[in-house]
């Protein structure tokens, strides 16, 4: 059965959607192709073990209702009872973080969470889709299922900027159980200046509409929701190009575009502007407090390293790694370099659990 969508919200819909991913995150090919087809066959099968891990399932309900599905790694001979808790990226889901989890499974007990309205959590309310709320989310998940011993915070992209919110909104928190804190592809603020590895002023000119299309499209999102697509050869190429910095294989393509089909439109539309107005600069000194690592692909149109080097300028000792060929989905990308750089983190935030270092008070 046909469908008939006006031209106006045809037009809006593009507008939004490129500009959206473009702007925020690993999506840009897969909302994309979302407003511009109708369904169509799969191209393919996922061969590989991507996004198979599973952990005990927790549903934990956050304080305006919402609840959120976590998964838990337990590690019995864990001695010093360390939790790394890991936050994921935009349109994206805990299934992301799949070669991490392989990587450090039984090291120490390993927390991973949907974002509210993302992967198998429940929907929230429109106006609770900022970077803000995220960060009290992550703060809530920690009570509940982490309310006792030290901790590790890992955040990807707009896991990232959740975590930087919760050092705002929580600094006592990252003095008295936070030990480390890994920020991979992500920004302190000032998203929305970027060129987005676009022809110099078109990046910005996205920027600018991107907004007021979002509310467009989220006020629509059933109806566009109904054009969904699925992994065409289209949205796979400009998936790579995205989110990838090197030639990344077919099967982690379709497993990104997976993900991000999953999240429906209207999530991702109302999601972009908050993601354009994060600044957590001032939040940064926090940070100073406990073992900080960032990571960035050279080749991250989304989230550039100029983004992570000013960081990296504004907390003194922070471990800064870049990795070569790689771009916004380095975890994907190049999960050894990743997990190596995470895996001696690992190793200092024990050294200080074991000399009875926990994070100095500012």
């Amino acid at each position: 059965m046909s469908l008939d969508v006006t031209p106006a919200l045809r037009l809006a819909g593009r507008g939004l959607l490129a500009a959206g991913a473009l702007a925020a995150g690993a999506a840009l090919g897969a909302v994309a192709e979302r407003t511009l087809m109708r369904s169509v066959g799969s191209g393919g099968s996922l061969d590989s073990e991507l996004g198979t891990l599973r952990g005990d399932m927790h549903a934990v309900p956050m304080s305006d209702g919402t609840v959120i599905h976590v998964e838990i790694d337990e590690a019995p001979e864990a001695v010093d009872g360390l939790t790394i808790v890991f936050a994921h990226g935009y349109a994206l889901s805990l299934d992301s973080w799949h070669y991490q989890r392989a990587a450090l499974r039984g090291l120490a007990r390993l927390v991973f969470y949907d974002q509210r309205s993302h992967g198998r959590s429940g929907r929230a309310d429109f106006d609770t889709h900022h970077v803000d709320q995220l960060g009290s989310d992550l703060g809530e998940v920690i009570d509940a299922v982490a309310p006792e011993g030290p901790l590790m915070i890992v955040g990807h992209s707009m896991g990232g900027m959740t975590t930087m919110a919760l050092a705002d909104q929580r600094p006592e928190l990252f003095s008295e159980r936070v030990f480390g804190v890994a920020l991979i592809a992500t920004t302190a603020g000032g998203l929305e200046s970027g060129e987005l590895g676009l022809p110099v002023g078109l990046g910005r000119l996205f920027h600018r509409l991107a907004p007021p299309l979002a509310a467009v499209v989220a006020s629509q999102g059933p109806l566009v929701e109904r054009l969904r697509w699925q992994d065409t050869d289209l949205g796979l190429m400009l998936t790579r190009l995205y989110s990838f910095g090197s030639t990344a294989s077919e099967q982690a393509s379709r497993f990104v575009a997976g993900m991000v089909s999953a999240t429906p439109i209207d999530v991702v539309a109302e999601f972009l502007p908050a993601l354009q107005e994060h600044d957590k600069r001032a939040a940064l000194p926090v940070l100073e407090r406990v073992e900080l690592l960032v990571i960035v692909g050279d080749d991250d149109r989304l989230t550039p390293r100029q983004q992570s080097e000013e960081i990296v300028a504004r907390v003194p000792g922070a471990e800064y790694v870049v990795i070569a060929d790689s771009g916004h989905m380095v975890t994907l990308e190049k999960p050894d370099e990743v997990n190596s750089a995470l895996l001696e983190l690992l190793g200092r935030v024990r050294r200080d659990i074991a000399h009875g270092e926990s994070s100095t008070v500012a």
